[in-house]
């Protein structure tokens, strides 16, 4: 076990006219300074006199020499944290008896973040308000990128590169993984599901770089999107009903955007309309799908070793999955040879498949998939029904706001080339998803399965919007709460819509 990850905090700028507090919550502060309209994301962080700074080092020379404990025989985090803990307290006790109760834990809280967490990034990690954290190099401010700010300095730096070094090391042995100058990427996840992106030299000329994509301990759910205003209740009742499929006939989504424009967070509210007790399976990169669902089996692709053997791809995954009869397929992000074994998928039967992929536009989805690296064949694409675009906007005073812009329905082939009917989109001047009048040859699909008509698929869409706004209007919106009234509507509809019409 290594020493310690330590780093220097330049003095936190004091509140004054030069320094506007923008939020405050827990122990954060969202400041902007005047003199370049900079946020800083503010957090306490612990100040040791030199006494104590040489006590800390002191306390962890001998915690590394006398704790025989492997940490990584501890998996869950948590519990090590917790071991190493009252190891060192009790070193501390031996060592330094005079020393303030509050000031040992003090020091034996940093010593054990400082040995098998993060070093000061764990206090970065405790924050679900965070989407990203950000090291850029040594002597540089670490940077987060906020929920409702965007990006955010701090006022942590690391000294050298071996301090960041460290932490990537600490993360690779984790996952039984090394990263040097011959392997010098890093793609990882942390135990809380975080995903890890570390670059070292020879390829990051400044030094070792490391970013994290936090993800919500408590995801967000369809009524937050509603409202967040990434779409409206009536939106978001049609795709209840096209997940769902009135039990005859799910509908094939793909959710296109840019980066960090929401395509995850919609996949999974989306997915959490999938009935129960049907058989869903993900397959993903990095897993960050929270499903409120019982029969799920999640899949994570695996990369090469240090040998270039091993690797688990997701068509891999995929092609796995579809011997495993599932009712559901999600694939976390669409981009490969897995596209085409996936709307093999669509076209013999797997109806309800979801997935996300990287564009800027509905057309773009379907060039996107039918050139390399992809190369569905342009017969297969009318087996995908919805294509929903999202779009990530960032406002002058750093909040962001990602609405859904358009949905699309593939509308069959003409001159060998894909028809789409937009059937949504997105105004600027009203901050409103629009209907655009266009026919939905889903919605009449849908009614021909089930042998409604299309005015009865609409009443049951007015329906499900009346019980999305009674869930806002209660208040609920934990995905796990959600899930259960979304589920209870399925088994008895008539109740439920009775209580949310009241």
């Amino acid at each position: 076990m290594k020493n310690s990850v330590e780093a220097k905090v330049p003095p936190a700028p004091q509140p004054s006219a030069e320094v506007k507090i923008l939020e405050s919550y827990d122990h954060v502060k969202i400041l902007q300074t005047k003199e370049d309209l900079s946020l800083v994301y503010e957090i306490p962080l612990p100040l040791l006199s030199p006494e104590e700074m040489n006590l800390l080092k002191k306390i962890k020379d001998i915690a590394i020499t006398n704790i025989e404990i492997d940490p990584y025989s501890i998996p869950d985090i948590q519990k090590r944290k917790a071991v190493f803990l009252e190891k060192v307290k009790e070193i501390i006790e031996a060592h330094a008896p005079e020393l303030l109760k509050d000031r040992q834990e003090l020091i034996a809280g940093i010593a054990v973040r400082d040995m098998v967490g993060y070093g000061p990034l764990d206090l970065l990690l405790a924050d679900d308000n965070l989407e990203d954290i950000l090291v850029i190099g040594t002597n540089k401010p670490v940077y987060v990128v906020h929920r409702k700010f965007g990006k955010c300095k701090t006022r942590i730096i690391f000294n050298s590169d071996s301090e960041v070094r460290e932490i990537i090391d600490r993360i690779a042995r984790s996952i039984g993984r090394t990263v040097d100058p011959l392997s010098p990427l890093l793609d990882a996840r942390l135990p809380d599901g975080s995903r890890v992106n570390a670059t070292m030299p020879p390829i990051s000329l400044g030094g070792p770089t490391i970013s994290i994509r936090k993800f919500r301990e408590d995801p967000l759910t369809i009524t937050d999107l509603i409202r967040f205003n990434t779409l409206t209740s009536e939106v978001a009742a049609l795709l209840w009903v096209c997940v769902e499929g009135l039990k005859v006939k799910p509908a094939n989504i793909i959710c296109a955007g840019g980066s960090t424009c929401g395509k995850t967070t919609t996949v999974n509210c989306l997915a959490a309309f999938v009935p129960e007790p049907e058989r869903i399976v993900t397959i993903e990169d990095t897993a960050e799908l929270k499903l409120p669902l019982r029969h799920w089996i999640r899949f994570e692709t695996r990369p090469p070793n240090i040998e270039g053997k091993g690797e688990i791809t997701m068509d891999d995954l995929l092609k796995n999955t579809l011997r495993m009869r599932p009712d559901r397929i999600i694939v976390g992000e669409v981009r490969g040879g897995e596209a085409k074994t996936l709307f093999v998928a669509m076209n013999t039967g797997h109806d309800g498949c979801m997935g996300t992929i990287h564009a800027d536009s509905a057309s773009e989805v379907i060039t996107r998939l039918t050139n390399p690296p992809m190369n569905v064949p342009e017969i297969m694409i009318p087996a995908l029904d919805l294509i929903v675009m999202q779009q990530k906007f960032q406002y002058s005073d750093g909040s962001t706001f990602r609405p859904i812009t358009e949905i699309a329905e593939i509308a069959g082939m003409e001159g060998g080339l894909t028809q789409l009917n937009r059937i949504y989109r997105w105004s600027p001047r009203t901050n409103l998803l629009q209907a655009t009048g266009v026919l939905s040859g889903f919605k009449i699909e849908l009614a021909n399965f089930k042998g409604w008509s299309t005015e009865q698929v609409d009443e049951e869409i007015q329906k499900r919007k009346v019980v999305l706004e009674w869930i806002i209007k209660k208040k609920i919106r934990k995905v796990t709460e959600v899930g259960r009234i979304i589920q209870a509507y399925y088994q008895d509809p008539s109740s439920i819509y009775s209580k949310a019409s009241k």
